[in-house]
């Protein structure tokens, strides 16, 4: 697989190469792709969260998901295709997992297991922005992961906001759903 992938970023190399441009970094290229799944993730769990959430307030996060995630893959599909980057066109694996499983949630149960998704994902954007903005190499999207990252971190803080109100505060939540060590009614 990692082959494959190299294969993929040789070929857009040699693709930005031939068209006259230098190369994008390899760390470059990984952020921007890693990026792009994780913003469609953003807008399709958001869609979930603004039809399935009960809490408004998760409701009305959901929907900013949407807004948000959705002007900043435009600005990177712009930007991707200035660089000769093609970026991929739905989830990965690991949000199709997660966006079935919260599918079969309803209620509280659902607006928990959502919000922690959005603590746990915005952690990870905030430390890839934070990287891709301080060790980035390509002058473009280190420009753009450096003004992005405000509104990512935003949304994290919000998330964390909502975790304490819906009653997750610091009870972590496995991959069932279910809260970690907490008894369970026999």
């Amino acid at each position: 697989m990692k082959a494959v992938a190299m294969g993929a970023v040789l070929v857009m190399s040699a693709g930005a190469a031939i068209a006259g441009k230098a190369a994008v970094p390899a760390q470059d290229q990984r952020f921007v792709m890693n990026t792009a799944r994780v913003g469609i993730a953003e807008v399709e769990l958001g869609k979930l969260a603004s039809e399935k959430a009960t809490n408004p307030d998760v409701k009305s996060f959901a929907q900013r998901m949407v807004t948000d995630h959705s002007k900043a893959n435009d600005e990177l599909k712009a930007l991707a295709q200035k660089q000769g980057i093609t970026l991929p066109t739905e989830m990965d694996a690991k949000h199709k997992a997660l966006r079935d499983r919260l599918m079969k949630m309803s209620g509280e149960a659902f607006d928990h297991a959502y919000i922690v998704a959005m603590v746990n994902g915005h952690r990870e954007a905030v430390a890839a922005f934070r990287t891709e903005a301080r060790t980035g190499k390509d002058p473009e999207i280190k420009a753009w992961a450096e003004k992005t990252l405000p509104t990512i971190e935003d949304h994290l803080k919000v998330a964390q906001s909502l975790n304490k109100a819906v009653g997750t505060s610091g009870k972590k939540v496995g991959t069932s759903g279910k809260k970690v060590g907490t008894p369970s009614k026999k």
